[in-house]
């Protein structure tokens, strides 16, 4: 019974070995760069060489969030694309006809949000 589970527990002892050094030595190799800064600059909020223009909590405009939401779908529908043309020869008929469907659904889905102008920045 104990066989089946060793592996298991061998890779969560390792893993919590790995944990306990990488935040321990994270811990003290943290505090030793607090004590000598070496550029103030690199303690500064922002290291992206300016500082901020505006509140760092300012509201995004909804539009943005859309448009993020609906990259990552067509995104990952058109993912779907990839391992049907790796099997096409074996799926056929069948999975060509499956395909245009999916396709077709995804253009349809497409072009209602574009028309509902979810895609305009403006």
């Amino acid at each position: 019974m104990l066989g089946n589970y060793l592996p298991i527990l061998i890779f969560l002892a390792i893993a919590t070995v790995l944990a306990v050094v990488l935040l321990t030595l994270g811990t003290l190799l943290g505090r030793l760069s607090a004590r000598h800064p070496d550029d103030p600059d690199k303690r500064s909020a922002y290291e992206c060489g300016f500082e901020a223009f505006e509140d760092t909590r300012m509201k995004f405009d909804v539009r943005y969030y859309l448009v993020a939401i609906l990259f990552i779908i067509f995104d990952l529908e058109t993912a779907f694309l990839i391992p049907w043309a790796v099997v096409l020869l074996r799926v056929g008929t069948v999975g060509l006809v499956a395909m245009g469907i999916f396709l077709f659904i995804l253009v349809v889905g497409f072009a209602y949000e574009w028309k509902k102008g979810a895609l305009e920045w403006d």
